[in-house]
C-alpha cells in the first residue's frame, strides 16, 4: 500500500481530504465543515456540551489499538457523556495533533472509525482542527446534544430512598486491558511468540470498541422515566458512585450479589487470579450508565433486562457502603482511574 506524507497535502488539503464526504444528518446542523465556524440551531431545546481529550501513551496504546477502533472510540466516549445527561447527541467537532510518523492512509483509517460511530449514532461531524505534534497522537472531541429543559439529568439530584441502577455489565474493559498489556509485554520480550487471546474476544471488544448506551436513554424516555441523577461509568463504578453521593449530599448501599458481571468477564478475571467484583467496582472504561430512579419507577425498570438495580440511596451519614455476598460491610473507596496519578 502506498504511503502519502501529510506534508504533501498541507493542513487545508488534509482537512478537505478527511472531510470531503461528510453528509449532514441533523436538521439542527445548519453549516458544517468548510467555513470559519459551524452553525447549529436546536429549535428551542437546551444544548448539552462535553469535551474529552485522548493522548497516546496515556489513554491508548497503538501497539494493540487499531486506528479504526481508536477513531470509533474517540467519538463514543463523548457521546456517552451526552446520554448520561439524558440528552440526544447531534454534532461533534474533532481536533487532532499528529507527528510525521503518521501517513494520510493511517489517518484515513482513523477517520473510518470516526465516521462509523457518527453514522451509528446519527451525529454530524461539523468541524475541528489539525496540527502537528512533536511526538504521538493527540485527539480532542467535543460533542453537542439537545435536551428538553425539564428532562436534563445531573449528578447532584439523587434523593434518599432512590434505587441505584446500572446498565449492561461491569469490569470487562479493565480485564480486556490486562490481556492486551500482558500480550504486549510478551511480544516485546519474545516477538516470535503468537498472541494468546483465544476466547477473550468479549473483554477485549469491550475495551477496544465500547458502546454508548443510546438504547438505555431511549428506553428511559419511552418509559416516561426521568432519572433523579445519572452519569456514565468511565473511571469505575466506585468512583462514580462517590461522585453522585458527594454532589447530591447522600450516601448509598450497594449489594455485591446485584453487580452485573458477564460470565466471560468472570472467567477472564480468574485467569489473572483477581476478583471479578474488584474489577466491576474499580475497572474503568465500561461506559455504562449509572443512575438513580424513584421507587415508583421500579416496575418499569424491570421490563429492561439490560438494567440492574444494585442498591439504594441512603442519608449522607451512612456513607457509601458495599454489602458483600458473605454479609460483611465495606466502605466504598475510589480505586478507579485518576488522570493525574503518577
Amino acid at each position: 500500500m502506498s504511503r502519502t506524507e501529510i506534508k504533501e497535502l498541507g493542513e487545508f488539503g488534509l482537512i478537505h481530504h478527511l472531510t470531503k464526504n461528510i453528509e449532514l444528518q441533523n436538521a439542527s446542523s445548519i453549516v458544517g465543515v468548510g467555513d470559519d465556524a459551524a452553525v447549529i440551531d436546536h429549535f428551542g431545546k437546551q444544548t448539552v456540551v462535553t469535551t474529552d481529550m485522548l493522548i497516546e501513551g496515556v489513554h491508548f496504546d497503538l501497539a494493540y489499538t487499531p486506528l479504526k477502533h481508536l477513531g470509533y472510540k474517540s467519538v463514543v466516549v463523548n457521546l456517552s457523556d451526552i446520554y448520561a445527561m439524558n440528552a440526544a447527541p447531534t454534532q461533534i467537532t474533532l481536533s487532532i495533533g499528529v507527528s510525521s510518523r503518521f501517513s494520510v492512509e493511517a489517518l484515513d483509517e482513523f477517520y473510518e472509525g470516526v465516521y462509523a460511530a457518527c453514522e451509528e449514532y446519527g451525529v454530524d461531524l461539523i468541524g475541528g482542527d489539525t496540527c502537528s505534534s512533536q511526538k504521538g497522537f493527540i485527539i480532542s472531541v467535543t460533542a453537542l446534544g439537545e435536551a428538553i429543559a425539564d428532562k436534563v439529568v445531573l449528578r447532584s439530584t439523587a434523593q434518599k430512598g432512590d434505587l441505584i441502577c446500572v446498565s449492561g455489565d461491569l469490569g470487562a474493559a479493565y480485564i480486556g486491558l490486562l490481556f492486551l498489556e500482558r500480550e504486549k509485554k510478551i511480544y516485546l520480550e519474545s516477538p516470535q511468540v503468537q498472541p494468546d487471546l483465544e476466547n477473550e474476544s468479549y473483554v477485549i471488544g469491550r475495551l477496544l470498541k465500547p458502546r454508548a448506551r443510546k438504547d438505555i436513554q431511549e428506553f428511559l424516555d419511552d418509559s416516561a422515566i426521568v432519572p433523579t441523577s445519572m452519569m456514565d461509568i468511565s473511571d469505575g463504578l466506585s468512583s462514580e458512585l462517590l461522585h453522585i453521593c458527594s454532589k447530591s449530599g447522600v450516601g448509598c448501599l450497594i449489594y455485591e450479589e446485584k453487580l452485573p458481571i458477564a460470565e466471560a468477564s468472570k472467567n477472564a478475571a480468574y485467569k489473572f487470579q483477581i476478583d471479578p467484583t474488584a474489577c466491576a467496582l474499580s475497572g474503568g472504561e465500561d461506559y455504562e450508565l449509572l443512575f438513580t430512579i424513584r421507587q415508583e419507577d421500579y416496575e418499569k425498570i424491570t421490563l429492561n433486562e439490560q438494567i440492574s438495580v444494585i442498591g439504594y440511596v441512603t442519608e449522607a451519614e451512612k456513607g457509601a457502603t458495599l454489602l458483600t455476598k458473605g454479609g460483611n460491610s465495606y466502605t466504598i473507596t475510589a480505586q478507579g482511574w485518576n488522570a493525574f496519578k503518577p
